[in-house]
């Protein structure tokens, strides 16, 4: 990886300039030099560093929380990851059961619609009948 200015970086990694922007402010990366015209530049370690940024970022970690995290030993990192790992799957097994409950409630949605419709086909068979027999 060479150098790249903050217009290849965005198109590179699908990062937003904003997104950078922000994180710069943050003080989670930095641009690495400037091309003769004033473009900021952004070496391999930094590149590499919003990719990693973007990961936290995807894992549902906030920028604060990042800095933080990239702050941390190995050891202490490994804990907050397995802690955020715990939290993600939680949240997938509610989501799950949402998704369940929402397939038993079509289901009975179907099953009505169809007693629905064959009740009021019975009903107005019914109905014609006893009209037929009052004339």
């Amino acid at each position: 990886m060479n150098e790249l200015t903050l217009r290849e970086v965005c198109t590179t990694y699908n990062v937003s300039r904003r997104a950078v922007q922000g994180y710069e402010k943050a003080g989670l990366v930095a641009a690495t030099g400037k091309t003769s015209r004033g473009y900021l530049l952004y070496d391999e370690k930094a590149q590499k560093q919003i990719v990693l940024i973007r990961q936290f970022q995807y894992f549902g970690f906030h920028v604060r929380e990042i800095e933080n995290a990239l702050s941390l030993p190995p050891p202490e990192l490994k804990a907050l990851l397995e802690e955020k790992k715990t939290e993600l799957t939680a949240k997938c097994e509610e989501i799950n059961a949402a998704i369940n409950r929402i397939s038993e409630l079509i289901r009975e949605l179907k099953t009505q619609d169809i007693m629905e419709s064959t009740i009021n086909s019975n009903s107005s068979s019914n109905d014609a009948k006893q009209k037929t027999h009052i004339l």
